[in-house]
């Protein structure tokens, strides 16, 4: 079973940018889709973005769409998050995550988020007004 670890959060002024990355150990992780998963202060936990396992399909929330891109790299094992144009409602704790199946990460509804197979112990991305 794979461990994921985050790295790359911090405090950025709105309008900044930043990258998230996710590292798993394991040797089955291009077989998961990969995602990201966002909880702000006080809110429940929502899906941002979303990857399949080979890399050729993404996903993201209506609310992120043209500012933030998730990639990742097979060979490295990592999954990364570059957010561009940031705002104070990203606020947030961003988990990377992964599953067999990356409609249970990617569902506009959250439904299916507290089943999501494996998680990362979250890193705090806070945005400046």
């Amino acid at each position: 079973q794979l461990q994921l670890v985050e790295s790359g959060g911090g405090l950025v002024q709105t309008g900044g940018s930043l990258r998230l990355s996710c590292t798993a150990s394991g040797r089955t992780f291009s077989s998961y889709a990969m995602g990201w998963v966002r909880q702000a202060p006080g809110k429940g936990r929502e899906f941002v973005a979303a990857i399949s396992w080979g890399g050729g399909s993404a996903y993201y929330t209506d609310s992120v769409k043209g500012r933030f891109t998730i990639s990742r790299d097979n060979t490295k094992n990592t999954v990364s998050l570059q957010m561009n144009s940031l705002k104070p409602e990203d606020t947030a704790v961003y988990y990377c995550v992964a599953d067999h199946d990356v409609r249970a990460i990617a569902d506009p509804q959250n439904k299916y988020l507290e089943y999501l197979e494996i998680w990362g112990q979250g890193t705090l991305v806070t945005v400046s007004s």
